[in-house]
């Protein structure tokens, strides 16, 4: 079997924690993995100017895919800051953000367009800053390969698709992403599909979330929405991602973010690093330790301490 080479990118606050306990987990697994850490995050783009260095987008080509930890995200503007994970996620044109939610009963995907929508990064102040636009830009190309991942997602599952859209509002944006994905969905008659409005949506997900399978949406939507399945199945601590496109490299990460007023104290919560990794084990087709990562970390509960629960992790994978 070929090894693969996977890039770490710790970040800022807690993802300098969680992140060398994923790698800690994936070690135990004896695979052939090698790994290479770079750097990213506010704290890069502090100490070089560059949030995302050209060495670090180097390392990641390089490699078989990339688990990332968690960056500080201003909340105000900073000149000459861009985000690393957009950046990252346009580099390799990982159009699929994968969020799965367990937990409580429920086992759903969402599955969300990662390219465009409201993270467009179009916007702009007019009248002398009195009032901002942006722009929503929704393609048909996007929409129908994004439509298309979810669908193949939902033959690998429970074979039931739901549409999340706005279309009786935004009805030239959504209303083009609604039509292109029941176009796409016409061509998987073995699936269930329906649609809902993303606010009816989020009513039915907190009422009784064990009967959606797949959902799938738009940038913004999706992200609101999979933090809402998050705090039904146990909260930011086990919500994983993938960010997945149609070439080898994927970059994994947890949901949650810095998190600086825990940084440094050695109690994060590691599990949705770990989950993380899983997701590229899958990716890398060691399906069999993905599987059992898995159900180890969802039965493990959080001690407290970030190293007593990797360790417990690690100490139950041989007899999962």
């Amino acid at each position: 079997m070929s090894g693969h080479l996977i890039t770490l990118i710790n970040g800022d606050g807690i993802g300098k924690e969680v992140i060398p306990a994923a790698r800690r987990v994936l070690e135990a697994l004896d695979l052939p993995l090698t790994f290479q850490d770079a750097d990213a995050g506010f704290g890069t783009f502090e100490r070089s100017g560059d949030a995302l260095p050209l060495e670090t987008i180097r390392l990641c080509e390089a490699s078989d895919s990339i688990l990332f930890g968690a960056t500080q995200s201003p909340l105000s503007k900073v000149a000459g800051y861009r985000s690393p994970i957009l950046r990252l996620r346009q580099h390799f044109d990982l159009f699929a953000n994968l969020r799965p939610a367990v937990g409580n009963g429920v086992d759903l995907l969402i599955v969300r367009e990662n390219t465009e929508g409201m993270y467009s990064g179009r916007e702009r102040l007019e009248d002398g800053g009195a009032t901002a636009i942006l722009d929503r830009v929704i393609t048909a190309r996007a929409s129908e390969r994004i439509a298309r991942a979810a669908c193949e997602q939902a033959q690998r599952r429970r074979r039931k698709l739901t549409i999340v859209h706005k279309a009786n509002v935004l009805k030239e944006t959504c209303g083009l992403f609604r039509q292109t994905a029941l176009m796409v969905t016409s061509a998987y008659p073995d699936l269930a599909v329906d649609e809902l409005l993303v606010d009816t949506a989020a009513l039915k997900l907190v009422q009784d979330a064990r009967p959606f399978d797949v959902l799938v949406t738009t940038n913004l939507f999706g992200d609101i929405l999979s933090d809402l399945a998050a705090g039904l199945t146990g909260g930011l601590g086990l919500a994983a991602s993938a960010n997945v496109g149609s070439g080898r490299i994927g970059v994994f990460e947890p949901v949650h973010g810095s998190a600086p007023d825990i940084a440094g104290q050695g109690t994060a919560d590691p599990r949705a690093a770990i989950l993380s990794a899983a997701l590229l084990l899958d990716h890398l087709s060691y399906a069999d330790q993905a599987a059992r990562v898995r159900a180890v970390t969802y039965a493990t509960p959080h001690t407290g301490s970030t190293a007593a629960t990797t360790a417990g992790i690690i100490a139950a994978l041989p007899t999962a």
